[in-house]
């Protein structure tokens, strides 16, 4: 997973980079490219490092809280210099304020990296949690502070446009990103610095209940108790046990025990997570429509480069081709010796040792060879990755351990990703290493090749590396692995599609319901959210699962929906039907891919979505992508049916 966090305009989010890219845009590419070491250098597994040292960010609690305050007042400093200065805007002025700007957002994102990390490994450390608080208060003092800029850059015309670029050479290179970050916005923009005031305060409201429920998600929510096991042990559901047990034990009764103590227990923490999520709706529509959107949907198109009607068709091929499924739902209910599939079989690993766990340093080597047809950069940035204590592996969920996995950027010093992780050693738990890790190398080729401002991208244009690296890691494992293994994985990714395709669009429709519900009620009941998700959740399943009769309340443990940066998941569907599009031309032409791939994934905001996705790849988001997408799925279940078929 990439998060994102806006922090004033530049969003700061959690990936990595590529390579050396050449571009036309004068001013726009870093000249320094990434050093070539071996490109066949192989993994040396006594220097794979497996927790995180974090003192190349800041060695002490002491010494990051003295960064923050030296960052408050640079804010001070800032306003002051450049205020009085914004009334009659000069292209000398506006350059110096770039620059002074873009120093304080590259402490900010170092701060605030360092503190989210720290965050995530123990949710319940007090120091951290305030830390982290005050990182967004200070960011809303700061978009405050600051906020004249905003005001003033996004009313300015085209021909004083014209004029302050002619004042000002040094400019050029920040023209996409003035265009993309504040001329783009001239009717959505804050009416005066107090109406900015007033929207910062909205944003840290909503940052103040984003961090409220990734607590209560890691404490409570994913927290569901014991069960006794058929063999008499007791067993702790937790966000980590919950799908091991699911994904492991061959007994159905004890996968049916673990799926309904949860089932219920978040049935129970509904109410309690309808009225956290009902305040932030509230919040993030107030925020939209101060903006001149309609609500935070209309704002999440905008920003992404996407239109509702795109998003649409997709939802509607998904739904329309949903059936696409069915024959691999036949094949699990086969391969399970099963009269009916029901939710808890869903994740059974089909292999003859479900529960079979991987060396960590053995899953490194597999990732490493399933880069082999890549750009060497791809080589390179891993190893420096996987033994340069960037990544933080094993769970520890009884240690306050947050769930789940994502990578942070840190374009702002060139350096690999902060990558966290809760690997158990499952097969599935390859992937995960090599999504986040698809993540980290386009955040590394964006740090090293062009300008810190032009260090992001919409969330699916960011989920395109890690999608597009867990295909690679399938062929690998296809073509290398025994065939209960091979057979194993590949039914695994099926599911992932149709997790993409099915249960992610499903969760953005579920947030966009949910705010309307919000939108006209003072009080939002957990039984009201959970009859919206089922509901919707009919349309995407297939009837060849039988599922429970009551509402689920599935959607109260998916940490997605209370980010602040809301409306996320439909990105993962938009990007992984990118992905399929884009291994089909690699394994069409793997060395005219790699160069175009590179330069891709270098690029950063140099170019909008559109134009850069059409550059490179001639590639349309349109109803034909996710047609296309779906004929991918259904090859990958016939190969999965070939592979089975075939004799040992």
């Amino acid at each position: 997973m990439m998060y994102g966090k806006n922090m004033k305009k530049k969003t700061i989010l959690f990936l990595i980079v590529s390579f050396t890219l050449i571009l036309t845009l004068s001013g726009c590419i870093d000249n320094k490219s990434v050093p070539t070491k071996n490109p066949s250098e192989k993994l040396n597994i006594s220097n794979v490092t497996t927790s995180w040292n974090l003192s190349f960010l800041f060695g002490t609690k002491e010494e990051a809280s003295s960064r923050l305050e030296e960052l408050k007042n640079r804010t001070i400093y800032i306003n002051e210099t450049y205020r009085l200065k914004f009334d009659n805007l000069t292209g000398p002025v506006l350059l110096s304020y770039l620059e002074d700007e873009k120093e304080f957002l590259k402490s900010l994102e170092n701060l605030w990296a360092f503190g989210y990390a720290q965050n995530s490994l123990n949710v319940n450390d007090k120091f951290y949690e305030t830390f982290l608080s005050n990182i967004q208060d200070l960011a809303t003092e700061h978009e405050k502070a600051t906020s004249f800029a905003a005001i003033k850059l996004t009313s300015v015309s085209k021909d004083d446009w014209d004029k302050i670029f002619a004042q000002e050479p040094g400019l050029e290179k920040y023209r996409p990103y003035l265009e993309s970050e504040y001329i783009r916005f001239l009717y959505h923009r804050p009416q005066n610095e107090s109406h900015a005031a007033f929207l910062a305060n909205i944003s840290n409201q909503r940052m103040k209940l984003e961090t409220i429920a990734l607590k209560e998600i890691t404490n409570n929510v994913t927290v569901a108790g014991n069960i006794t096991l058929e063999n008499g042990e007791e067993y702790a559901i937790n966000s980590q046990s919950y799908y091991t047990l699911l994904s492991t034990d061959k007994n159905r009764n004890n996968r049916k025990k673990g799926y309904d103590r949860r089932f219920y227990h978040l049935i129970n923490e509904s109410d309690r997570m309808a009225k956290l999520y009902s305040q932030k709706a509230k919040l993030d529509d107030l925020y939209a429509r101060e903006l001149n959107y309609s609500d935070y949907y209309e704002e999440k198109m905008f920003d992404s480069y996407l239109t509702k009607e795109q998003i649409q068709d997709m939802n509607l091929v998904f739904k329309e081709r949903k059936n696409v499924f069915d024959p691999y739902f036949k094949f699990r209910q086969d391969k399970l010796e099963l009269q009916q599939l029901r939710p808890y079989d869903l994740f059974m690993q089909l292999m003859n040792e479900p529960d079979k766990k991987y060396n960590y340093t053995d899953s490194l080597i597999e990732i490493q060879q399933s880069y082999s047809k890549m750009d060497p950069v791809f080589n390179e940035i891993f190893i420096k990755t996987v033994t340069g204590n960037y990544m933080d592996v094993y769970p520890a969920p009884g240690n306050g351990k947050q769930p789940g996995g994502y990578a942070i950027s840190l374009c702002a010093l060139k350096s690999p990703s902060i990558i966290f992780m809760n690997y158990d050693g499952l097969i599935d738990d390859k992937k995960t290493i090599t999504h986040e890790l698809g993540h980290d190398i386009n955040f590394y080729l964006m740090g090293n090749t062009v300008d810190y401002y032009y260090c992001g991208g919409p969330e699916y244009e960011m989920e395109i590396p890690s999608t597009f690296n867990e295909e690679l890691f399938v062929d690998y494992a296809i073509g290398n692995y025994d065939k209960d293994t091979a057979v194993a994985v590949l039914s695994q990714h099926i599911g992932e599609y149709q997790n993409y395709f099915t249960f992610q669009p499903l969760i953005t429709e579920f947030e966009y319901g949910a705010h309307k519900i919000s939108s006209t009620k003072d009080n939002v009941s957990g039984a009201e959210l959970n009859s919206l998700w089922t509901n919707l959740s009919k349309e995407y399943r297939s009837n060849s699962i039988e599922y429970y009769n009551e509402d689920s309340s599935e959607w109260t443990y998916i940490n997605h929906i209370y980010l602040t940066n809301n409306y996320y998941t439909f990105n993962y569907a938009v990007s992984k039907a990118i992905s399929l599009s884009l291994f089909k031309k690699y394994r069409d032409n793997p060395e005219e891919f790699n160069k175009n791939y590179i330069e891709y994934l270098s690029a950063g905001t140099t170019l909008n979505p559109k134009e850069k996705l059409k550059k490179y790849f001639d590639i349309d988001i349109d109803k034909k992508l996710f047609e296309d997408a779906m004929d991918i799925v259904e090859l990958r279940i016939n190969e999965l049916v070939e592979i089975e078929n075939k004799q040992a």
